[in-house]
């Protein structure tokens, strides 16, 4: 089975972080919320408190993850951004040519640590600035290599369900976006 590792910081985005959870796991994919901050508590950007799954050990302790994802939102992308573990878990995660993806403010994470050099990529407007190296596109979200970001909080449901595809394939995405009623919104909107 997959296993996929969220990091949550304070003043994360809920919808960012909690809509792949909610997908990921729906699909049948191991996906485990990892708190940065000293206590599993993590408040997010509009007051909400989640209780991550672990807390935050060392890069390391993250090697056997398929996949690590960064939520936006600020001040989270900006705490994410700050916190050493978590970018050398990235730059691990890269260098063994496994998947990594953020949406929103998170791609400024990446393109922090070079690692948009050369990619397409997206994210909140505005954030363009911090995608270092990369070819911005606008678009929901961008996929160029093992790397997948995401526009925003309204991308968050068509990002979240193409992660699924990687770990669980198009059929159970497609039953997954039919159970959660999202093919009805996509055919009458």
């Amino acid at each position: 089975m997959a296993k996929v590792y969220e990091f949550l910081a304070t003043g994360f985005e809920e919808i960012e972080a909690l809509a792949p959870v909610d997908i990921l796991r729906r699909g049948g994919v191991e996906i485990k919320t990892v708190s940065i901050s000293e206590t599993e508590y993590v408040v997010s950007a509009h007051g909400v408190t989640i209780k991550a799954d672990m807390i935050f050990t060392k890069p390391e302790d993250y090697a056997d993850a398929d996949m690590l994802l960064l939520p936006g939102g600020m001040p989270g992308a900006s705490n994410l951004n700050a916190h050493e573990g978590v970018r050398k878990a990235l730059l691990l995660q890269n260098k063994a040519g496994k998947r990594i993806g953020a949406i929103c403010a998170g791609p400024m994470v990446l393109g922090s640590l070079g690692l948009l050099n050369g990619r397409k990529a997206t994210c909140y407007p505005g954030f363009e600035k911090f995608l270092t190296g990369a070819e911005y596109t606008a678009t929901l979200f961008e996929e160029d290599g093992n790397i997948i970001t995401g526009e925003g909080p309204a991308a968050v449901l068509p990002y979240s369900y193409r992660i699924l595809t990687y770990f669980a394939g198009e059929d159970e995405s497609a039953q997954v976006q039919r159970g959660m009623l999202y093919n009805l919104l996509m055919e009458t909107h």
